[in-house]
């Protein structure tokens, strides 16, 4: 018998990260794309990176290749250069959300505008389906103040990067996956209500504070830095428990398509794999 808890979303799993090192050493913490947690289709990989120590960072993302997927850079603190093979370059700030379509290839790279202060903020991979892993590379890259901010309840600020709050969207469009990507803050003691579309796969990373996930006895409490993966009904419930907390809430419609891939590429055969090696190497990106 359906009870009124039905509905809302459940935590199926937590997840700790993993340190782990990138580009030429830079320091970060591995959430998605570990043996706990190897992906969440659509989703392939979430980094966290925050430090104050420049050794930490300093060295950067060198000039690196990907395809047939997408990344998507949020920095929270400190500001990054991005250039290109294909004559992009920007750089982004605080508060400012880089959406990548690598498609069919690029070389980048990804190197601090800073030589001290903090660094801090996500990196998540998206897959993309067969149809688009050979598009053409684009960029949505969004300044601070294009990211949507509200207040939907008292003591609860939401950035809104994808998806959509009411009438409020954020500036994100990929049809392929319909992402959402919410950054939550909320006041001790604070509760709110979202609820993810229909199908999505879903994911709570608790980065700062402590929240309780879910309703009723399904309620389980994370504390940062911890992730939930979320089953059960679209209504996701967030409660902030002694302090003030923050969490990234993501959703993303599931391909269900095969998956090859080894470090910057991601196909769906390992033929296709072969020959982004192949592509690459012989400058065809």
């Amino acid at each position: 018998m359906a009870t009124s808890t039905d509905r809302y979303a459940r935590v199926d799993r937590t997840v700790h990260g993993t340190p782990a090192s990138d580009g030429a050493g830079v320091r970060l913490t591995r959430v998605i794309g570990t043996p706990q947690l190897p992906d969440l289709d659509p989703f392939l990989m979430l980094d966290e990176f925050g430090t104050d120590r420049p050794e930490d960072y300093l060295a950067g993302f060198p000039d690196h290749p990907h395809r047939g997927f997408e990344t998507v850079t949020y920095m929270l603190d400190g500001r990054m250069r991005h250039k290109d093979n294909h004559g992009n370059e920007g750089v982004l700030v605080p508060g400012s959300v880089q959406w990548m379509t690598a498609g069919r290839g690029l070389v980048h790279s990804e190197m601090p505008e800073q030589e001290s202060g903090r660094m801090r903020g996500f990196q998540l991979w998206v897959n993309l389906p067969a149809r688009d892993k050979m598009v053409e590379p684009r960029y949505q890259e969004f300044a601070p103040e294009r990211i949507p901010q509200l207040q939907p309840s008292a003591g609860v600020t939401v950035k809104v990067v994808a998806g959509g709050i009411g009438d409020v969207r954020g500036p994100i469009v990929q049809p392929a996956t319909e992402p959402v990507y919410l950054d939550i803050s909320l006041a001790a003691g604070t509760a709110w209500e979202y609820a993810v579309p229909d199908g999505h796969n879903a994911f709570a990373y608790v980065f700062e504070g402590a929240v309780s996930i879910g309703a009723g006895e399904d309620a389980r409490l994370l504390e940062a830095p911890q992730l939930a993966v979320l089953g059960g009904g679209p209504l996701v419930r967030l409660q902030a428990q002694a302090t003030d907390s923050r969490v990234l809430l993501v959703a993303g419609r599931p391909l269900r398509e095969p998956v090859a891939r080894h470090g910057p590429f991601v196909m769906n055969t390992r033929q296709e794999l072969m020959q982004a090696f192949v592509d690459y190497q012989e400058g065809r990106f």
